[in-house]
Parts: C-alpha cells; structure tokens; sequence
C-alpha cells in the first residue's frame, strides 16, 4: 500500500513522461487480457501470459518509480540550489562564451538596477557600455573598462579575483569569475560572484584617514620635542640631574613617536599606500649594518648580539631597502626587549633547500610565547600576556607591519616559540624577483 501511495504521489508532483509510459503499459496488458480471453482458447495458456505480462510490468514500473525517485531527488536538489543562488548577499551571473547572460539573481538586480526581464537571454557586450543602464554590468563583465582594477589572484589561475573601483557614484566591488564545466570538462560558460563592498571600504577609509591626520598632526610637535630633549640630553651645562630628567623624556618621546610611525605604517597599509621601491641589495651586508646599529642598545640590556651569515660572503636580491630594513629592526628589537638577562640575539640565514627562497630566523633567549598567544601574534594590536607583563607600553602593531612587508617581498613569517626557554621568528625571501607580488612593480 505504501508502495502504491507513494508511486501515485510522485507521478501526481512530477508528471514525467517516463512515468506515462507506467499507464500506456497498463493499458496494453489490458488489451491484452480482452485479446487472451476471446481468442485463446487455453486457460494455462491465458494464466501464462498474463502472468508474464504481470511480471514484466511489475518490473517494469519498479524501474520507472526508482527512475522517478532519482528525478526528483534531482529536482530538489536544483530547486535548493536556485533558492540558494537567488538569495545569496552576492550578485551571482552566469553567462556562456558569447557573453549571453544565462543567470541573474536577485542581488545583482539589486546592485546593478536591472531586472532579470532586461538582460535574461540578451547579449551583454563591450559595445553596451555606452549605454548608462548597462554601463556598470558591461565594467564589471569586461574589468579592463573599469575606471580601476586591482589583481587579487594569480595571473592564469582560477578563480580569477579582482577589485574594481567605480566612480560616479563611487562603488566597491569584489569580483570573482570561474568557468561553468560538464562532466566531459567541454566549456559551457562563466560564473561571476559580485561582492559589493562600498560601504565596508568606505569605513575602512574613514578609519585610516582619521588615523593618518591625528597621527601626522601629533607626529610634528614629537619630533620638536624629541629633537629638544635630545640636545637637553647633551648639554653639559646642565646638571646630572636636569640632564637624566631630560633623557628620561626622550626614551618616552621616542616610544611615542614609534607608535605614530607605526599607527602610520598600518594607516597606509590598509589603504594601499605603503609603496615599495626595490633595488637590488647585498642581504649580507644589509643585515650587517642593521645589527651593527642594534650593537648599542644590546649591549645596555646586556646581551650578546650574533649573526650566523650562513656561509654566504655576498648574497645579491632584490629589497626595499627602508621596508625591509623596518621588518627585521621590529624582530631584533623584540628579540632584545622581551629577552632575558645575560641572554643573547642570533639572526642566523640559510639557502632553502631545492627553493629559490633563503630563510633569515631570529632567535632570542627571552620569555617565550604561550602557545595560545602564537596564532593571534601577528594580528594588529595584539600583545601577548608576556610582554605585557615585561613593556606594559606598546602599540601591538610591529609584527602586524612586519608581517605585511615580508609579505609583499614574497616571503612567508612564522614564530615557534618555547615559555621560559626563547623565541625563534623566521621569514623567507625569494631570491628569484619573479616570485615577488606584481603588484608591487606596479603591474596588476
């Protein structure tokens, strides 16, 4: 019986035409029994062919209703998925390789001003651009059109992910686009994901305005002061006394003046405007004269400063030189903060083996990390409880930077550290220039 309901219940919702074929079957084994009884005369005859006839339909529409099962199952599925793609936050547009729009949903009607109606089945194509209705649609199907773009993927790979930026009115889209494949790998079309980002964007701009205009407005009157305590420092007229109340106001000065510069630096990395200029750079004699800098403040902390070259004399790559530079003076400046007394700072390099990267590590004899702390350490303006507990002060934006800057040079950073025992934060760089971010030469 619930065999029969359920049968019923899927030809009723379904309607297929497999499932006509269940009753033009019946209908034959009916002729057929009319057929049998008037013209055979033979009762076993007649009970073996019906019984036949039975048999093979009962087959027969035993494969049609697993058949109508699977189609319907199907049927749910695509209907899931269209409620799904409909309802995305995301503008979802499909579209074949004449650039026929094939799917539309609701969001990029939203975001586009069109209806389904206007472009479901047209030809959206560059020449369309002049046309205000379509000009946004036709920018972000073809970005070269976009008044700007920016590369979020690499060239050839899939998917491809760009940012566009429109103006008049000023929009912020995230656009990803891949192919649409059958099971054979044949082409059938494209998909695009549309994430309108305008208003984040906007926010992430005003905070980033707001903190370079404070920063650079407190930034002017630190170094005046930074550059008067300084000479107070120094002047010998003035007593021991006058002269330590002043050097302990330019060690506070200059920790401020760090915050600025790095409230700066993360100002202009959110904002896409760090910049980097590269030159080509001896890494080994570069490195050198960091520490030999860093020489004087280890020594007033009372640790040992070593640089393990790795066996390299020479070793030629491309840097910014005052990026880079920043980078490894935040690690060894940590590496001699956080350390402990009597202990030491090595920054050791090696050759990557069968990469074309070198890895640079620092590693210090400090109070360690705690290993809930590691994952969270290069996020902005966190501090772990140890260092807290040793510089009360800090802006938590250092490793941030510093993270950003290896980046950007093709390098990965990553810390391993043991409590109690010392920290080692090591970072690759590419020797091979090709492997470096295009954007930073100014291609994407």
């Amino acid at each position: 019986m619930a065999f029969s309901k359920n049968f019923k219940n899927i030809i009723y919702k379904l309607k297929l035409p497999e499932m006509l074929l269940v009753w033009v079957y019946w209908v034959i084994f009916l002729l057929a029994l009319v057929v049998a009884i008037i013209f055979i005369e033979n009762l076993l005859g007649i009970a073996l062919l019906l019984a036949t006839l039975f048999v093979f339909g009962a087959l027969f529409s035993y494969k049609t209703y697993k058949l109508a099962i699977k189609n319907l199952s199907k049927n749910l599925s695509y209907g899931r998925l269209e409620s799904i793609v409909t309802n995305l936050e995301d503008a979802v547009m499909a579209y074949d390789d004449n650039f026929k729009i094939l799917l539309f949903n609701s969001t990029a009607e939203k975001i586009f001003g069109l209806t389904k109606e206007q472009v479901m089945g047209q030809i959206v194509g560059p020449e369309k651009v002049s046309d205000s209705k379509f000009t946004l649609l036709v920018q972000t199907l073809f970005p070269s059109l976009a008044p700007a773009v920016v590369g979020r993927s690499e060239s050839g790979k899939l998917p491809q992910v760009v940012d566009i930026t429109f103006s008049n009115p000023d929009r912020e889209f995230r656009v990803s686009t891949d192919r649409i494949l059958n099971k054979d790998g044949t082409l059938l079309g494209f998909v695009k994901l549309v994430k309108d980002r305008t208003r984040e964007v906007q926010l992430i701009k005003s905070k980033s305005d707001f903190v370079s205009v404070a920063a650079h407005q407190l930034r002017t009157p630190l170094t005046a002061i930074d550059w008067t305590l300084e000479s107070l420092s120094k002047n010998t007229k003035l007593d021991e006394e006058d002269r330590s109340l002043a050097k302990n106001g330019l060690v506070a000065t200059n920790n401020l003046l760090k915050t600025v510069n790095d409230l700066l630096n993360t100002a202009e990395i959110e904002d896409g405007r760090f910049g980097y200029k590269y030159q080509t750079v001896d890494l080994i004699k570069f490195i050198d004269d960091i520490l030999a800098n860093a020489q004087i403040v280890s020594k007033q902390y009372g640790l040992s400063l070593y640089f393990d070259k790795g066996g390299y004399k020479e070793l030629k790559m491309s840097v910014d030189p005052t990026k880079l530079g920043l980078a490894i003076s935040n690690l060894v400046d940590n590496a001699m903060k956080y350390n402990s007394k009597n202990g030491s700072v090595t920054v050791s390099l090696k050759q990557v083996k069968d990469k074309p990267y070198v890895q640079i590590d620092v590693q210090d004899t400090g109070v360690g990390i705690s290993p809930s702390d590691v994952e969270s350490i290069f996020q902005k303006f966190f501090r772990s409880a140890n260092a807290r507990k040793i510089q009360a002060n800090g802006s938590g934006l250092g490793l941030y930077i510093t993270k950003n800057i290896i980046q950007q040079h093709g390098g990965t950073i990553w810390v391993e550290s043991t409590l109690g025992r010392g920290t080692t934060f090591s970072f690759t760089l590419p020797t091979d220039p090709s492997l470096m971010p295009k954007a930073e030469f100014g291609i994407a």
